[in-house]
């Protein structure tokens, strides 16, 4: 039991060093400051999504294969260089080179360190507990990101390469964090890899392009991918009904911009944070299988409100940043019940590639709608673009199955 319990508390530690809340709230504004055009700064999200994909095959097929806790380090030492390579960069095509890095470290994250807590539960016979700790490790991540999201906005007041020096120590700690949690031992060495190159690219054709998982993934997809769409356009809308908002009165106080975005930002993380670590109640209250299906249409239906109420918008993001948090762990559980032990980092981690795969159209084809329109117009054309896919998914199948018939199944699902 206390095997379990520091290793839960380490996988806690892990997700608190992941953050990068300190640039959070001044990324896109740091990027300006640098003379990229927006134009360019949509194309380093285009290339990001695209390299995920790229890598997120082999980045599955090394965790089960080398070690699930040394791919994470390894990820955590990326997001670290990728970060002080920021303080430096002023090109465009360093802040390419910086973006792969950063991209080679989001692949070898998605779906390591859910295999990796799973199967740690499991050797105590605890792997039910999953949903409870990953949401509330969650929590630990968006709590600490709402603490360094303030700093950091107050960093970039002082100089705008201060918040990424400060998220670059972060993650470096995190490295040492990572290497002092326990190993999936079966994971560790190269004698245990069972499956090649070939039959990983088969295990994912079988599991993830057949039913049950199929229609799941694209389900899930959708909803990640407009989040993500959407979470483009948080600051100019924010920016723009804050502006609305303030009385004249509100000006003398002189808070700068930056950092009263920073405080914003640190609302949503908060508001993710209880929901998230509450994921495993609601779970237990409504079921897995209707949670999945209420959480994002209740966003999705959200995100429409802006465009006819916009001082909606404001609450409107933090139901889709609350939403957000409590679907990760519910979809983590969901994945993995459905995954054998030793396929679990590489299914994951495909899961993860096609979140990027629905990404990479979404954010630009809802630039092309709010250059037309405006951004709350954007907003919503994602969220009925959401309800009118998933419509169409449950009309010609079952994207959420009822529980799977499995011996560590404790909790019913309907």
């Amino acid at each position: 039991m206390l095997a379990h319990n520091t290793a839960v508390f380490k996988y806690y530690l892990y997700r608190l060093s992941d953050s990068v809340g300190f640039i959070w709230p001044v990324f896109t504004l740091f990027l300006l400051w640098n003379g990229l055009s927006y134009t360019q700064i949509g194309t380093l999200s285009a290339v990001s999504a695209i390299l995920v994909v790229v890598f997120e095959l082999p980045t599955g097929y090394i965790a089960d294969r080398i070690g699930r806790r040394n791919t994470l380090a390894a990820g955590m030492a990326a997001m670290s260089l990728s970060l002080a390579g920021f303080v430096v960069a002023d090109t465009f095509r360093a802040f390419v080179v910086l973006y792969i890095i950063w991209s080679l470290s989001m692949a070898l994250h998605h779906g390591t360190d859910d295999a990796w807590l799973y199967a740690t539960l499991r050797t105590s016979a605890d792997e039910d507990s999953f949903t409870r700790i990953k949401g509330r490790g969650g929590a630990v991540y968006q709590l600490g990101s709402a603490v360094t999201m303030i700093a950091g906005g107050f960093l970039y007041v002082a100089h705008p390469v201060f918040p990424f020096v400060a998220s670059a120590v972060l993650n470096l700690g995190g490295v040492a964090v990572v290497l002092s949690m326990p190993r999936n031992p079966q994971f560790e060495g190269p004698s245990e890899s069972t499956t090649g190159p070939r039959a990983t690219v088969h295990l994912l054709r079988t599991k993830l392009l057949r039913p049950p998982l199929r229609a799941f993934v694209a389900f899930v997809a959708l909803f990640f991918g407009v989040i993500a769409a959407a979470d483009s356009y948080i600051q100019p809308i924010v920016v723009d009904v804050l502006a609305g908002l303030s009385a004249p009165s509100v000006s003398t106080l002189a808070v700068p911009e930056e950092a009263t975005l920073g405080f914003v930002y640190a609302g949503f993380a908060v508001v993710a944070a209880v929901a998230s670590y509450h994921a495993d109640t609601v779970r237990a209250w409504s079921g897995l299988r209707a949670a999945l299906i209420a959480v994002p249409a209740v966003v999705a239906a959200a995100l429409v409100v802006p465009v006819l109420v916009p001082v909606a918008a404001l609450p409107v993001f933090f139901v889709m940043k609350g939403g957000e948090a409590l679907s990760k762990p519910l979809v983590g559980q969901y994945l993995n019940d459905r995954t054998a032990e030793t396929e679990r980092a590489t299914v994951l981690s495909a899961a993860s590639m096609s979140y990027a795969v629905v990404r990479a159209p979404l954010k630009p084809l809802a630039g092309v709608v709010a250059d037309a329109s405006a951004p709350t117009t954007a907003v919503a054309t994602l969220g009925v673009v959401f309800i009118a896919g998933a419509g169409v998914l449950f009309v010609v199948t079952t994207p959420v199955t009822p529980a799977v018939n499995t011996a560590r199944s404790a909790h019913a699902e309907d």
